[in-house]
């Protein structure tokens, strides 16, 4: 990308949800990084509804630190609507985020951060990962070739939470369902740059994983969300009027072979199946064309719209 990144604040951005042993560490530990960078920075937690004592730890934290916010949501709305508070949140020229449980390496921050300059998006590529191989690692090297062959953007890793993003570009861009994982792709759309960086990934020291098999048939619905809205988000006809065409066109000439044989020559055609089948077929292309189109319209306009927030916040500490 040309021309250098003149910035004069970060904000990192972490999503937590009940990691009390893993914040005091965390907020430590980033504060260390970043002081020593010179930086202008703020550390943006967001409380994802937590059933320990995790936002009672970050107002403590809070007190003693100005450049801390701490956000805290009335239920836990999911790790993609915490980012997307924390980005409605942020007031940094450069926003990162990164995990709550220490297996991101702040030390990684500075590196991502002066990628920044020259790229919109800088992806974490987690390549010597610290998780188990079957239960967490398998499933994620098939969902990434499976996303970067869908959406035509190639990266290792879309699911290293640790990445840094220009402002104007992710704040430009609406999040929903489990859509955090494909900002880049979002990104790569709209024009945007990207790049990786193999980035440190440390073993799991405290609770255990919020990952399950719910989450991942999440993400394969989402990945069929992305890939439409890339493909037909402006031109939503293409998707829905082909087939609806192909199969309007088959009842239609089924229904014209029968009518010849019903008028030219003669036959009961009041009882066959394919009769039937014939008009299935018609009104399947209509509502292939119509009621798909405007549903999945109204859907874009329903996670799109500014009136119906993706989260609800229960308190912001802040400085100011």
């Amino acid at each position: 990308m040309e021309g250098a990144l003149d910035y004069n604040m970060v904000s990192i951005v972490i999503p937590v949800y009940n990691e009390e042993e893993s914040v005091p560490l965390l907020y430590k530990s980033i504060k260390k990084v970043m002081d020593a960078t010179g930086l202008n920075y703020e550390i943006i937690f967001v409380d994802d509804g937590s059933k320990d004592n995790t936002f009672s730890i970050l107002s403590d934290i809070q007190k003693s630190a100005p450049n801390v916010v701490a956000i805290s949501f009335r239920r836990n709305f999911g790790q993609t609507a915490a980012m997307a508070a924390g980005f409605d949140h942020a007031s940094g020229d450069i926003i990162v985020t990164m995990d709550a449980d220490l297996q991101n390496d702040p030390e990684d921050i500075p590196r991502l951060v002066e990628k920044a300059k020259d790229y919109d998006v800088v992806s974490g590529w987690r390549k010597n990962r610290q998780d188990p191989f079957f239960s967490r690692r398998l499933p994620s090297m098939i969902a990434n070739w499976l996303i970067s062959k869908v959406t035509g953007v190639y990266l290792h890793d879309y699911g290293c939470t640790l990445k840094a993003y220009r402002s104007d570009v992710i704040k430009n861009i609406k999040l929903y369902g489990e859509m955090h994982r494909f900002i880049p792709a979002i990104a790569n759309w709209i024009g945007a740059s990207f790049t990786e960086e193999v980035v440190e990934h440390h073993p799991r020291r405290f609770g255990k994983s919020k990952y399950g098999i719910s989450r991942t048939i999440r993400v394969i619905l989402d990945l069929i969300t992305v890939k439409f809205l890339q493909s037909f988000s402006t031109r939503p006809i293409h998707a829905f009027g082909s087939p609806g065409l192909v199969l309007g066109g088959i009842g239609f000439l089924i229904s014209l072979y029968l009518t010849y044989e019903k008028i030219v020559l003669g036959y009961n055609i009041g009882g066959r199946p394919l009769l039937l089948l014939g008009i299935l077929f018609m009104i399947l292309g209509v509502q292939l064309v119509i009621m798909g189109l405007l549903g999945e319209m109204l859907a874009r306009v329903y996670h799109e719209s500014q009136d119906k927030p993706i989260y609800n916040i229960k308190k912001i500490l802040r400085q100011d």
